[in-house]
């Protein structure tokens, strides 16, 4: 399967069309996707409310891994596998891992978090997203700049090298429970789900720790405090209340998407079969349509899905994807560009048109290419791909002391600082002095990358 190659950095939250990933300096591989990402957001927005976080603050990273798994690595950052996702049924027991570890946050327990962190290997991805300051990911391929295999790659990989990512203290868990639950309480949501998981990692616990998921061992959930959550959780007024109905379809919707990338045509199938005929099995049966057969099949079954929602921003998304994918970039535009009418705030569909309009190959384009990317990256500050499709187009412009400096600010943006400073380099002899185009260039020249802890 063919990777979209996608890169860490800093800043916030991260899958659409799944890019996927290459492995952060630290092991850790990160995804992007819109429509994951929005759900993620509205879903945290309202915690971080109750917890005095300004929304901004905190972002949520996407890890590809299909485990369970999730963790704090300072105050602006949450961790959250896609298997957290994939595995849960309802938005309640993702929101209340986001509440949990948002109690982390507020309980101020990251001074003893970064002493438990496991390995080095995590704390290698937080010195490059605390180095290079803003969350980016990217996609390429060998093949002309045509993005090849999206969000299938999420299936590629080894993982983080250890499964028990963090050691909480029990202490400072049962603070984190009850903080989640006031959470929850204040913004009118049942605990129900959070009960759920936790409940099923009591019951993990029971068994070798070989079948047991990374967030069970390093949220250790003895029976006596599941108990005790479970009574306090119950006093909530809330606690019968169900997820609203619109929050339970989109959690649905990337659920079944995600659950379409990640596995097996087979094990898609069994999930979804034909008989379903809801939304969500149909958007997991395009998904693996595209992944797996013609690009005539995978539009016709996105077309289908359009007819049932046209002001859908992710379908037409998908169509570009599809189209793109299988080399057809000026069909690819459309729908790129439609997506983009219906969330003009949102930098992965500018920048996946801009993509498109690039991969056209055609000198008339070349223009609105560049004035599209660089609306996306002044969303998404250090989009790998943004960068590397905008030097492109500034290239093919005869702009290369620009081109050079977009590329080494991508370069920034997966870590690869050393080449970034090459890049920046030869731009800045090219640039005149003292302009923002060269002082960017010396701010990369110049950076040098934070020490880590028990590390030379």
């Amino acid at each position: 399967m063919k990777n979209l190659a996608a890169a860490a950095v800093a800043g916030a939250v991260a899958l659409g069309p799944l890019s996927a990933p290459v492995r952060a300096q630290g092991g850790i591989p990160l995804v992007r996707d819109a429509e994951t990402e929005a759900l993620m957001r509205d879903y945290a927005g309202p915690i971080f409310d109750a917890a005095g976080i300004a929304r901004q603050q905190v972002e949520i990273i996407l890890v590809n891994r299909n485990d369970f798994n999730a963790f704090v690595a300072d105050a602006r950052r949450i961790f959250i596998n896609v298997g957290v996702i994939t595995e849960a049924e309802t938005p309640g027991e993702v929101i209340g891992v986001l509440a949990h570890e948002t109690g982390h946050i507020t309980g101020n327990h990251l001074v003893r978090l970064r002493q438990a962190l496991a390995n080095a290997q995590i704390m290698a991805v937080l010195g490059t997203i605390l180095g290079v300051g803003a969350m980016a990911a990217g996609a390429s391929s060998g093949q002309s700049g045509i993005a090849q295999g999206g969000a299938g790659a999420l299936t590629a990989g080894t993982g983080i090298a250890q499964r028990s990512l963090l050691a909480y203290r029990r202490g400072e868990e049962s603070i984190a429970d009850r903080a989640a639950i006031t959470f929850l309480e204040k913004t009118g949501q049942s605990a129900k789900g959070m009960l759920k998981t936790f409940s099923r990692f009591a019951d993990q616990l029971l068994f070798s720790a070989q079948y047991t998921d990374p967030y069970a061992q390093s949220h250790p959930m003895p029976r006596e405090r599941l108990n005790a959550l479970e009574t306090l959780a119950r006093k909530s007024r809330y606690w019968d209340t169900p997820a609203n109905p619109e929050l339970q379809l989109r959690h649905d919707m990337v659920r079944a998407k995600l659950i379409a990338y990640t596995s097996h045509p087979n094990v898609v199938a069994r999930a979804y079969p034909r008989s379903d005929g809801s939304l969500p099995a149909e958007y997991a049966r395009a998904v693996v349509t595209m992944r797996t057969q013609s690009r005539r099949q995978a539009v016709e079954v996105i077309d289908k899905l359009l007819r049932r929602q046209p002001d859908n921003p992710y379908f037409h998304e998908l169509k570009g994807q599809a189209l793109l994918e299988s080399g057809s970039p000026k069909a690819a535009i459309g729908p790129f560009r439609q997506a983009v009418a219906l969330r003009p705030r949102e930098p992965q569909f500018q920048i996946w048109l801009g993509f498109a309009l690039v991969a056209a190959n055609e000198t008339s384009a070349l223009g609105e290419a560049e004035r599209v990317l660089k609306l996306g990256l002044q969303m998404d500050p250090n989009s790998h791909i943004g960068y590397s499709q905008l030097a492109i187009a500034l290239g093919r412009q005869g702009k290369t002391a620009e081109a050079d400096l977009a590329t080494a600010r991508g370069l920034m943006a997966r870590g690869d600082f050393s080449a970034a400073k090459r890049y920046a380099a030869r731009a800045q002899k090219k640039l005149k002095r003292g302009t923002p185009s060269w002082l960017q260039a010396d701010d990369i020249v110049s950076y040098k990358p934070p020490k880590l802890p028990g590390r030379s």
